[in-house]
């Protein structure tokens, strides 16, 4: 098991986190930040946490940290990292398993704390854990599950009922404009500096390479797409000319058939790329919302979910990028995470966004019509103040 010990250096090196990859790549950015999320995952056992999200946002660095946060108050021999990109099969994975539980056996460990990362890149993963669940061996463990293949981890808390224990599900995203502006300026009230943060952030998005100003962030977000296509089973091709026949359509309400007509394949392929994309939250859906239910099969209004995913899907399918589109897509992504669904209404009107109690139409600057009482015109100028107040649905 020397490559596990390799993974382990805080076993033998206290000094380990200043030799760290990942800890040392980000004590090197000039814009960094501890990530909140890794307060929300469930330290106390029996538990399993599942971790995702998209590649690119620092699930594995915030992993690191929260090693080190937990070395602070726990022995070395306590804490296991398991990196499942370097584990070739199931068989090797369940020996890695009861080599680590005999391991914390010996050594008297209490309580153990499992992290297992890019679990995705291994099929079936979960079929070793239940295993150890189910004979009782993790019953004294936190088990920490992190991957950047949305799409199987997903699914995979409907393998565990019942099993879970205190665990919790943490979905890591993009830093959305409010937590860009704090990362970058602290608390921005001047309304020049709000303004000028999120031009910022309209340029450069919330993923933590684009942040920093990295050239190849655009590039390394399609590479980690298009590696998650293949890994799926899917072409990257077909998904590029779905993606562009979006591109040519957003941010106007389309139906499947028109996309399906141009890149010439079955509404249910494109219906099934779409789910692919969503699952790898590259975009999201908004539909038609009639009286006070979705209706799912009228035109949907797709969404891209930051606005680097928006600027690298247009690069890679030689599209071009349009502002208006743009503010409405930052705009429905802060409202799904608010409120956890987005819609759109239309009648003898159309209103953009509708999310909770909140009715907006998008507008580069001062909207020349009148619309229905209860819709707020947010133009760009506005959109940055209203998104730092957002707290509800």
């Amino acid at each position: 098991m020397e490559t596990l010990e390799r993974s382990n250096p805080w076993w033998f090196d206290p000094d380990w986190s200043e030799r760290d990859i990942h800890l040392r790549r980000w004590a090197s950015e000039r814009v960094r930040w501890i990530p909140q999320w890794i307060e929300h995952l469930s330290l106390a056992p029996p538990a399993l946490n599942f971790v995702y999200g998209p590649r690119q946002t620092g699930k594995t660095t915030g992993v690191k940290f929260l090693i080190k946060h937990l070395l602070e108050s726990v022995p070395p021999e306590s804490v296991v990292y398991v990196d499942l990109d370097s584990v070739v099969s199931l068989r090797e994975f369940r020996e890695v398993m009861h080599w680590v539980l005999a391991r914390a056996e010996a050594r008297g460990v209490k309580r153990l704390y499992i992290f297992l990362d890019e679990v995705t890149s291994l099929r079936g993963w979960w079929r070793v854990v239940k295993f150890y669940i189910d004979s009782g061996a993790l019953e004294r463990s936190v088990v920490t599950a992190t991957g950047s293949s949305a799409v199987e981890l997903l699914k995979t808390p409907e393998k565990f009922p019942g099993r879970r224990g205190s665990g919790r599900d943490v979905v890591v995203l993009p830093l959305g404009f409010p937590q860009f502006a704090t990362v970058l300026y602290g608390e921005a009230r001047d309304p020049a500096v709000v303004e000028a943060l999120f031009e910022e952030y309209l340029k450069r998005g919330g993923f933590p390479k684009s942040i920093n100003g990295h050239p190849d962030a655009a590039a390394s977000l399609i590479d980690a797409v298009v590696s998650e296509t293949y890994r799926h089973g899917r072409s990257p091709q077909l998904l590029k000319e779905v993606v562009g026949a979006i591109m040519e359509k957003v941010p106007s309400p389309l139906s499947y058939h028109a996309v399906a007509q141009e890149v010439g394949i079955s509404h249910n392929t494109v219906r099934e790329y779409v789910e692919f994309l969503r699952d790898l939250y590259l975009v999201g859906v908004a539909y038609l919302l009639e009286g006070d239910k979705p209706n799912l099969r009228r035109e949907k209004k797709i969404f891209f979910r930051d606005p680097l995913i928006y600027r690298a899907l247009a690069w890679w399918t030689g599209r071009s990028t349009d502002e208006s589109t743009l503010l409405e897509h930052v705009a429905q992504e802060h409202l799904y995470r608010t409120c956890g669904s987005v819609y759109y209404y239309r009648n003898r009107t159309e209103i953009d966004i509708v999310a909770g109690s909140h009715r907006l139409e998008i507008k580069t600057s001062r909207a020349r019509r009148s619309y229905p009482r209860g819709v707020q015109i947010v133009t760009k100028r506005d959109l940055p103040i209203y998104l730092l107040q957002l707290k509800s649905c």
